[in-house]
């Protein structure tokens, strides 16, 4: 199993994925969103993973000029600006291989086990 957790260090719900998978000995790597981001072929994956880009939305984002320009924009053009700036991407995505959930969802990930 390869896991991937997408988050930020400063995220509480990033930091509880850490710990449950530290605490059942499951290897994982974690990207920090602020200094690595996504690349498009992983946002993509994700993106049909959990059900399109609306589901990847941080709404309590505070860059509120800039969520209010992603409900205008085009799916292409939303994706673009969800690279440039990814702190209105929720966290954390926990992915392995296609499959991918945003948040803390012990229950699903136990499944991938």
């Amino acid at each position: 199993m390869n896991i991937q957790i997408f988050g930020t260090k400063k995220c509480f719900d990033t930091k509880k994925a850490e710990r449950w998978f530290k605490e059942r000995g499951i290897k994982y790597q974690m990207i920090d969103m602020k200094e690595k981001g996504m690349s498009k072929g992983e946002f993509t994956s994700v993106c049909q993973a959990v059900g399109g880009i609306d589901n990847m939305i941080n709404e309590k984002a505070s860059d509120k000029q800039t969520l209010t320009l992603l409900k205008y924009l085009g799916d292409a053009d939303r994706e673009e600006k969800l690279l440039e700036n990814p702190q209105l991407i929720r966290t954390p995505i926990v992915r392995s291989g296609k499959k991918a959930v945003i948040g803390f969802c012990p229950e699903i990930w136990s499944e991938w086990e």
